[in-house]
């Protein structure tokens, strides 16, 4: 950070909060999440539900969350990280279509629809007659 020059722009936070993300979110230029071992990717919906223009890495779930929505790097390329965030950082154009996009994507991803969703599947199973299996 010494050298870059971008020292007094960057906050290094450490834990926050579960409460007070959603203002960090807001207030953000835009939220890199370049995980490459991700079990569904929760932060970048969250930042994306809080209108945050989003990079993650093109790995595990990510991409199927973000879809259209964020823009998509390889999590070991330091080049393509650094340039997805210059291409934000320097286009408001570009961070005002991701974040209406967000906005919109992170819609489709609610609890009370999954919830939904899950006793579908529960009701359709249990409505299948049992067949035991045949022991050879």
């Amino acid at each position: 950070l010494e050298t870059t020059g971008v020292k007094d722009s960057i906050v290094l936070t450490g834990y926050v909060p579960e409460p007070d993300l959603p203002a960090l979110y807001s207030g953000a230029l835009c939220f890199v999440y370049p995980s490459y071992f991700e079990g569904f990717g929760l932060p970048p919906l969250e930042a994306m539900k809080c209108g945050a223009p989003v990079i993650v890495g093109n790995a595990t779930s990510l991409p199927e969350v973000v879809g259209d929505a964020g823009l998509k790097v390889d999590p070991f390329d330091v080049s393509a990280i650094a340039g997805a965030m210059g291409e934000l950082i320097n286009n408001l154009e570009l961070r005002r279509e991701l974040s209406v996009k967000g906005l919109k994507r992170a819609e489709l991803f609610d609890w009370r629809n999954t919830a939904r969703q899950t006793l579908k599947v529960y009701e359709q199973v249990a409505r299948k007659p049992y067949r035991s299996a045949a022991i050879t």
